[in-house]
Protein backbone atom coordinates (compact mmCIF):
# COMPACT_ATOMS: atom_id res chain seq x y z
CA UNK A 1 0.00 0.00 0.00
CA UNK A 2 1.15 3.22 -1.01
CA UNK A 3 0.73 5.03 2.60
CA UNK A 4 3.26 2.14 4.09
CA UNK A 5 5.41 3.59 1.96
CA UNK A 6 5.12 7.18 2.86
CA UNK A 7 5.06 6.44 6.51
CA UNK A 8 8.90 4.68 5.66
CA UNK A 9 9.60 7.87 3.99
CA UNK A 10 8.76 9.77 7.30
CA UNK A 11 10.42 7.50 9.12
CA UNK A 12 13.77 7.68 7.30
CA UNK A 13 13.87 10.35 4.60
CA UNK A 14 17.33 8.83 3.19
CA UNK A 15 15.56 6.21 1.36
CA UNK A 16 13.74 8.67 -0.58
CA UNK A 17 17.19 7.32 -3.25
CA UNK A 18 15.79 3.57 -3.95
CA UNK A 19 12.31 5.54 -5.13
CA UNK A 20 11.34 4.99 -8.78
CA UNK A 21 9.11 7.23 -10.91
CA UNK A 22 6.22 4.75 -9.78
CA UNK A 23 6.75 4.34 -5.92
CA UNK A 24 6.85 8.00 -6.58
CA UNK A 25 3.30 8.40 -7.95
CA UNK A 26 1.81 6.12 -5.44
CA UNK A 27 3.58 8.16 -2.14
CA UNK A 28 2.09 11.61 -3.87
CA UNK A 29 -1.76 10.09 -4.28
CA UNK A 30 -0.90 9.09 0.09
CA UNK A 31 0.53 11.89 0.50
CA UNK A 32 -1.80 14.09 -0.49
CA UNK A 33 -4.62 11.87 0.51
CA UNK A 34 -3.01 12.16 4.02
CA UNK A 35 -2.66 16.11 3.87
CA UNK A 36 0.93 15.09 4.71
CA UNK A 37 3.04 16.63 1.14
CA UNK A 38 4.05 19.80 3.21
CA UNK A 39 5.02 17.85 5.89
CA UNK A 40 6.81 15.31 3.51
CA UNK A 41 8.39 18.18 1.85
CA UNK A 42 9.92 19.38 5.06
CA UNK A 43 11.11 15.76 6.43
CA UNK A 44 12.78 15.32 2.93
CA UNK A 45 14.63 18.75 2.43
CA UNK A 46 18.20 18.21 1.60
CA UNK A 47 17.54 14.98 0.14
CA UNK A 48 18.31 14.73 -3.95
CA UNK A 49 15.27 14.05 -5.51
CA UNK A 50 13.69 13.81 -8.84
CA UNK A 51 13.13 17.51 -10.18
CA UNK A 52 8.91 17.07 -10.65
CA UNK A 53 9.26 15.56 -7.16
CA UNK A 54 10.95 18.28 -5.70
CA UNK A 55 8.69 21.12 -7.62
CA UNK A 56 5.69 19.67 -6.30
CA UNK A 57 6.84 19.28 -2.91
CA UNK A 58 7.77 22.95 -2.97
CA UNK A 59 4.42 24.08 -4.54
CA UNK A 60 3.33 22.01 -0.72
CA UNK A 61 5.43 23.84 1.50
CA UNK A 62 4.23 26.96 -0.24
CA UNK A 63 0.78 26.09 0.24
CA UNK A 64 1.22 25.12 3.90
CA UNK A 65 2.51 28.63 4.93
CA UNK A 66 -0.13 30.72 3.25
CA UNK A 67 -2.33 28.21 5.18
CA UNK A 68 -0.76 29.18 8.69
CA UNK A 69 -1.00 33.05 7.70
CA UNK A 70 -4.30 32.66 6.92
CA UNK A 71 -4.93 30.68 10.44
CA UNK A 72 -2.45 32.41 12.28
CA UNK A 73 -4.58 35.49 11.35
CA UNK A 74 -7.80 34.28 12.12
CA UNK A 75 -6.62 32.94 15.45
CA UNK A 76 -5.30 36.70 16.09
CA UNK A 77 -8.99 37.84 15.35
CA UNK A 78 -10.70 35.49 17.74
CA UNK A 79 -8.29 36.60 20.07
CA UNK A 80 -9.58 40.20 19.42
CA UNK A 81 -13.05 39.62 19.58
CA UNK A 82 -12.83 37.31 22.97
CA UNK A 83 -10.48 39.95 24.40
CA UNK A 84 -12.87 42.63 26.25
CA UNK A 85 -14.94 39.82 28.12
CA UNK A 86 -11.48 38.24 29.23
CA UNK A 87 -11.84 35.04 28.03
CA UNK A 88 -9.01 33.01 27.93
CA UNK A 89 -8.10 31.29 23.97
CA UNK A 90 -6.72 28.10 23.83
CA UNK A 91 -5.34 27.34 20.45
CA UNK A 92 -6.10 23.43 19.55
CA UNK A 93 -4.62 21.40 16.71
CA UNK A 94 -2.69 23.00 13.50
CA UNK A 95 -3.18 26.48 15.11
CA UNK A 96 -1.84 25.91 17.95
CA UNK A 97 1.35 23.81 16.45
CA UNK A 98 1.85 27.20 14.14
CA UNK A 99 1.62 29.76 16.95
CA UNK A 100 3.84 27.73 18.78
CA UNK A 101 6.52 26.94 16.60
CA UNK A 102 5.93 23.09 17.20
CA UNK A 103 7.67 20.12 15.16
CA UNK A 104 4.37 19.40 14.54
CA UNK A 105 3.72 22.36 12.60
CA UNK A 106 6.18 21.93 9.86
CA UNK A 107 4.49 21.88 6.85
CA UNK A 108 1.09 21.30 8.62
CA UNK A 109 -2.33 21.69 6.50
CA UNK A 110 -4.97 24.23 8.66
CA UNK A 111 -7.84 24.03 7.78
CA UNK A 112 -10.71 25.17 10.22
CA UNK A 113 -9.75 27.61 13.32
CA UNK A 114 -10.43 25.19 16.82
CA UNK A 115 -10.00 27.04 19.87
CA UNK A 116 -10.92 25.60 23.76
CA UNK A 117 -12.88 28.44 26.06
CA UNK A 118 -14.48 27.43 29.28
CA UNK A 119 -17.79 26.10 29.37
CA UNK A 120 -19.00 28.25 31.17
CA UNK A 121 -18.15 31.19 28.97
CA UNK A 122 -19.78 29.43 26.34
CA UNK A 123 -22.41 31.90 25.78
CA UNK A 124 -20.51 35.02 26.36
CA UNK A 125 -17.89 32.92 23.80
CA UNK A 126 -20.73 32.67 20.73
CA UNK A 127 -22.34 36.25 20.83
CA UNK A 128 -18.84 37.81 20.83
CA UNK A 129 -17.71 35.95 17.99
CA UNK A 130 -21.23 36.30 16.14
CA UNK A 131 -21.28 39.74 16.80
CA UNK A 132 -17.42 40.10 15.14
CA UNK A 133 -18.62 38.93 11.99
CA UNK A 134 -18.94 35.32 12.29
CA UNK A 135 -22.48 33.42 11.38
CA UNK A 136 -23.78 29.76 11.62
CA UNK A 137 -23.07 26.90 9.24
CA UNK A 138 -25.52 24.71 10.37
CA UNK A 139 -29.08 25.55 10.09
CA UNK A 140 -31.02 22.43 10.55
CA UNK A 141 -32.44 23.18 14.25
CA UNK A 142 -31.47 18.75 14.71
CA UNK A 143 -27.99 19.84 14.03
CA UNK A 144 -28.42 22.85 16.25
CA UNK A 145 -29.68 21.07 19.33
CA UNK A 146 -27.27 18.16 18.89
CA UNK A 147 -24.65 20.00 19.33
CA UNK A 148 -25.48 22.20 22.05
CA UNK A 149 -26.74 18.69 24.09
CA UNK A 150 -24.33 16.52 23.48
CA UNK A 151 -21.52 17.41 21.51
CA UNK A 152 -17.96 19.48 22.91
CA UNK A 153 -17.80 22.31 20.76
CA UNK A 154 -20.36 24.59 19.30
CA UNK A 155 -22.12 24.44 16.23
CA UNK A 156 -19.30 25.47 13.67
CA UNK A 157 -19.28 28.86 12.64
CA UNK A 158 -17.92 30.87 9.18
CA UNK A 159 -16.72 34.23 9.13
CA UNK A 160 -18.87 36.32 6.48
CA UNK A 161 -16.17 37.97 4.70
CA UNK A 162 -13.09 35.92 5.15
CA UNK A 163 -14.85 32.66 4.74
CA UNK A 164 -12.84 30.88 7.57
CA UNK A 165 -14.36 28.58 9.89
CA UNK A 166 -14.25 28.26 13.35
CA UNK A 167 -14.89 25.45 15.83
CA UNK A 168 -15.34 26.47 19.38
CA UNK A 169 -14.53 23.64 21.88
CA UNK A 170 -15.33 23.41 25.49
CA UNK A 171 -13.56 19.68 26.15
CA UNK A 172 -11.83 17.96 23.76
CA UNK A 173 -14.61 14.72 23.47
CA UNK A 174 -18.33 14.44 23.08
CA UNK A 175 -20.33 14.76 26.42
CA UNK A 176 -21.51 11.35 25.79
CA UNK A 177 -18.23 10.05 25.02
CA UNK A 178 -16.65 7.30 27.91
CA UNK A 179 -13.79 9.04 29.06
CA UNK A 180 -14.52 12.37 30.76
CA UNK A 181 -11.45 14.49 29.85
CA UNK A 182 -10.89 17.26 32.51
CA UNK A 183 -10.98 20.34 30.15
CA UNK A 184 -10.86 22.84 33.03
CA UNK A 185 -7.18 21.15 34.19
CA UNK A 186 -6.13 21.64 30.43
CA UNK A 187 -7.43 25.54 30.69
CA UNK A 188 -5.65 26.19 34.17
CA UNK A 189 -2.47 24.49 33.06
CA UNK A 190 -2.55 26.01 29.59
CA UNK A 191 1.17 27.83 28.64
CA UNK A 192 0.22 31.70 27.09
CA UNK A 193 1.67 32.80 24.12
CA UNK A 194 0.77 35.82 24.26
CA UNK A 195 -1.21 38.29 22.40
CA UNK A 196 -4.26 37.15 24.07
CA UNK A 197 -3.74 33.54 23.15
CA UNK A 198 -2.48 30.09 24.61
CA UNK A 199 -1.79 26.58 24.00
CA UNK A 200 -2.46 23.48 26.04
CA UNK A 201 0.38 22.08 28.05
CA UNK A 202 2.93 19.06 26.02
CA UNK A 203 1.54 16.57 27.67
CA UNK A 204 -2.07 17.56 27.20
CA UNK A 205 -1.58 17.77 23.40
CA UNK A 206 -0.85 14.97 23.27
CA UNK A 207 -3.54 13.67 24.93
CA UNK A 208 -5.92 16.06 22.97
CA UNK A 209 -4.27 14.69 19.60
CA UNK A 210 -4.56 10.69 20.92
CA UNK A 211 -8.20 11.79 21.97
CA UNK A 212 -9.25 13.15 18.08
CA UNK A 213 -7.47 9.84 16.48
CA UNK A 214 -8.30 6.93 18.98
CA UNK A 215 -11.07 8.04 21.12
CA UNK A 216 -13.39 10.21 18.82
CA UNK A 217 -13.31 9.91 14.93
CA UNK A 218 -13.21 6.59 12.15
CA UNK A 219 -8.90 7.36 11.26
CA UNK A 220 -9.71 8.58 7.83
CA UNK A 221 -6.43 10.79 7.53
CA UNK A 222 -5.45 9.31 10.51
CA UNK A 223 -1.95 9.16 9.40
CA UNK A 224 -1.40 12.58 9.43
CA UNK A 225 -2.57 12.83 13.26
CA UNK A 226 -0.25 10.05 14.01
CA UNK A 227 2.52 11.95 12.94
CA UNK A 228 1.44 14.95 14.82
CA UNK A 229 1.19 12.54 17.88
CA UNK A 230 4.84 11.37 17.12
CA UNK A 231 6.05 15.22 16.61
CA UNK A 232 4.26 15.81 19.81
CA UNK A 233 5.54 12.92 21.93
CA UNK A 234 9.28 14.16 20.96
CA UNK A 235 8.36 16.83 23.05
CA UNK A 236 7.64 15.21 25.99
CA UNK A 237 10.78 15.07 28.61
CA UNK A 238 8.78 13.00 31.50
CA UNK A 239 6.59 10.20 30.10
CA UNK A 240 5.70 9.69 33.53
CA UNK A 241 3.88 13.19 34.06
CA UNK A 242 2.00 12.45 30.25
CA UNK A 243 0.71 8.79 31.77
CA UNK A 244 -0.37 10.62 34.80
CA UNK A 245 -1.74 13.57 32.80
CA UNK A 246 -3.76 10.66 30.20
CA UNK A 247 -4.90 8.56 33.36
CA UNK A 248 -6.38 12.07 35.03
CA UNK A 249 -8.19 12.79 31.42
CA UNK A 250 -9.60 8.91 31.22
CA UNK A 251 -7.14 8.50 28.09
CA UNK A 252 -4.98 5.97 29.56
CA UNK A 253 -5.20 3.24 27.17
CA UNK A 254 -5.58 5.48 24.02
CA UNK A 255 -2.17 7.18 24.93
CA UNK A 256 -0.69 4.21 25.56
CA UNK A 257 -2.13 2.64 21.93
CA UNK A 258 -0.89 5.94 20.34
CA UNK A 259 2.86 5.22 21.88
CA UNK A 260 3.00 1.76 20.37
CA UNK A 261 1.39 2.84 16.61
CA UNK A 262 3.90 5.69 16.38
CA UNK A 263 6.99 3.15 17.50
CA UNK A 264 5.79 0.85 15.12
CA UNK A 265 5.61 3.60 11.93
CA UNK A 266 7.55 6.03 12.59
CA UNK A 267 10.65 4.06 15.23
CA UNK A 268 12.45 1.31 15.26
CA UNK A 269 9.43 -0.94 14.25
CA UNK A 270 10.77 -3.45 16.84
CA UNK A 271 7.38 -3.84 18.54
CA UNK A 272 5.33 -7.10 18.52
CA UNK A 273 1.86 -5.90 18.13
CA UNK A 274 -1.49 -7.22 19.03
CA UNK A 275 -4.01 -8.04 16.84
CA UNK A 276 -6.20 -5.02 17.77
CA UNK A 277 -2.90 -2.87 17.24
CA UNK A 278 -2.24 -4.51 14.05
CA UNK A 279 -6.08 -3.69 12.55
CA UNK A 280 -4.95 0.22 13.78
CA UNK A 281 -2.08 -0.25 11.74
CA UNK A 282 -4.18 -1.25 8.94
CA UNK A 283 -6.63 1.46 9.16
CA UNK A 284 -3.77 3.78 8.87
CA UNK A 285 -2.22 2.07 5.87
CA UNK A 286 -5.60 1.41 3.48
CA UNK A 287 -4.38 3.98 1.33
CA UNK A 288 -3.84 2.46 -2.15
CA UNK A 289 -1.62 3.69 -4.88
CA UNK A 290 -4.25 6.45 -5.95
CA UNK A 291 -4.80 7.57 -2.51
CA UNK A 292 -7.88 5.93 -2.02
CA UNK A 293 -9.09 4.17 0.83
CA UNK A 294 -8.15 0.53 -0.07
CA UNK A 295 -9.90 -1.41 2.96
CA UNK A 296 -13.25 -0.35 2.34
CA UNK A 297 -14.37 -3.11 4.91
CA UNK A 298 -12.12 -1.93 7.50
CA UNK A 299 -12.97 1.50 7.17
CA UNK A 300 -16.47 0.81 7.39
CA UNK A 301 -15.94 -0.92 10.54
CA UNK A 302 -13.90 1.92 12.24
CA UNK A 303 -16.99 4.19 10.83
CA UNK A 304 -19.38 1.96 13.41
CA UNK A 305 -16.52 2.34 15.96
CA UNK A 306 -16.64 5.82 15.63
CA UNK A 307 -20.13 6.31 16.22
CA UNK A 308 -19.91 3.54 19.43
CA UNK A 309 -17.50 5.85 20.76
CA UNK A 310 -19.46 8.93 20.56
CA UNK A 311 -22.93 7.30 22.22
CA UNK A 312 -24.76 4.70 23.53
CA UNK A 313 -26.06 2.38 21.51
CA UNK A 314 -29.69 3.17 21.89
CA UNK A 315 -28.83 7.15 21.16
CA UNK A 316 -26.76 6.10 18.64
CA UNK A 317 -29.78 3.86 17.13
CA UNK A 318 -32.04 7.10 17.44
CA UNK A 319 -29.41 9.64 16.26
CA UNK A 320 -28.72 7.74 13.19
CA UNK A 321 -32.33 7.07 11.92
CA UNK A 322 -32.89 10.48 12.54
CA UNK A 323 -29.81 11.72 10.36
CA UNK A 324 -30.89 8.89 7.62
CA UNK A 325 -34.77 10.51 7.89
CA UNK A 326 -33.15 13.72 6.60
CA UNK A 327 -31.07 12.01 3.58
CA UNK A 328 -27.26 11.71 5.13
CA UNK A 329 -25.16 8.90 3.73
CA UNK A 330 -22.12 8.13 4.90
CA UNK A 331 -19.34 8.02 2.47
Amino acid sequence: MSAALLASLLRAPQGAGRLGARDWNAVMAAARAERLLATLAYRLEGVALPDPVRAVLDDARFDAEREKRQALWEADRAAAALAPLGIPVVLLKGAAYAAAGLKAGEGRMIGDLDILVPRDRLEQAERALLAAGWEWVKPDPYDDAYYRQWMHELPPLIHRERDRMIDVHHTILPLTARPVPDAGAMIADRVDLGGGLSILSEEDRVCHAVAHLLADGDMAGGLRNLWDIRCLLSDIEDISRLEQRAALHGLAQPVARARRLCEHLFGRGSLDLGMVDQMFVARLLSADGWGRNGRRLLGQGFYVRSHLLRMPPLMLARHLWTKWRKGHRPA
